[in-house]
């Protein structure tokens, strides 16, 4: 194999990844905590779009449950990307 040939297959390769990043970017996966109470959308790129908090678990004496419930539907979502990931990659 020469080198230009080597060089055209590494340029399509950084093209695919590319294409792929971009494609992972778009795709949305959603976290839940608490029943639904909480849900975190983040894009495989891993941006979080958004998140919602159902108001009935806002209590201003509490905070730490709300914390809790945050972190686990944000944990979720992440897990939920990783799982997209690898199907979309395979």
């Amino acid at each position: 194999m020469n080198f230009q040939k080597m060089m055209q297959q590494a340029q399509q390769m950084q093209f695919k990844i590319q294409e792929m990043q971009e494609k992972l970017a778009e795709i949305e996966v959603t976290g839940e905590s608490g029943g639904g109470m909480v849900r975190v959308v983040m894009t495989c790129g891993g941006m979080v779009r958004s998140i919602k908090i159902d108001p009935s678990i806002i209590t201003p004496d509490d905070p730490d449950t709300l914390e809790d419930l945050v972190t686990a539907a944000v944990n979720n979502a992440n897990a939920a990307k990783d799982e997209r990931i690898k199907s979309e990659t395979k």
